[in-house]
């Protein structure tokens, strides 16, 4: 059984997926913001009760691990590594964004090239972009939505959040742990370490030493 959760969003989400049956077998959703730390261990422990399991009927981990706010991102971070140690159980990272683009493919929300885009507060966005079978091209990077305007798809908070540079919004608008899961179960996704993906300046890397995640037109 697999275990998934993202803190990389305000708000905390979690899942238990069963790999052999492709079924998600709980999920939860916690929404109150800047509190991750409080709502992460009983939302796990609310997925395993729904689910009829022990955590110790778990085979793996599956955490997002971001872009997204320092403090987010270390909770369930944190929180893996935890697990994963006293279980020892593999865990597999994931970039929140890729989350999200598997999700608008395998719903038919895209069918062409498009963006994800995220809220990284202080007036930018995390950006990425796709092809239309959801295979990241470029990103992510923090940016100002006026410089990444475009009238392609996008996904995710980014057009509700600025609906002049984003203006082809399509769902989903937040990652979800199921799909979460299933991107990690079904190796849809590049499986990361799980360590935090930092982009705020000066936090990681700068943006400034990646590539820039261009528009699709």
């Amino acid at each position: 059984m697999l275990l998934s959760f993202d803190t990389a969003t305000p708000r905390v989400v979690a899942a238990v997926y069963d790999p052999d049956e492709d079924r998600v077998l709980a999920s939860g959703v916690a929404e109150r913001s800047m509190q991750h730390g409080e709502q992460l261990a009983p939302l796990i422990a609310s997925c395993l009760e729904q689910a009829g399991l022990d955590r110790r009927d778990l085979t793996a981990i599956a955490v997002g691990v971001g872009p997204g706010p320092f403090t987010g991102l270390r909770v369930g971070l944190v929180t893996a590594r935890t697990l994963a140690h006293v279980l020892d159980l593999p865990t597999y990272g994931v970039c929140s964004l890729d989350v999200l683009a598997v999700e608008a493919v395998a719903t038919g929300a895209v069918a062409e090239p498009f963006l994800v885009a995220t809220d990284a507060r202080r007036k930018e966005v995390y950006l990425a972009s796709y092809d239309a079978d959801g295979h990241r091209l470029e990103g992510p990077v923090v940016a100002r939505p006026a410089d990444v305007a475009t009238a392609a798809p996008v996904v995710g908070a980014g057009p509700g959040l600025y609906p002049d540079a984003f203006t082809r919004a399509v769902g989903p608008t937040a990652p979800d742990a199921g799909w979460l899961a299933r991107a990690v179960a079904g190796e849809h996704v590049e499986l990361l370490d799980p360590e935090p993906l930092y982009l705020r300046r000066p936090d990681a890397v700068a943006a400034a030493e990646r590539a820039p995640a261009k528009p699709v037109s």
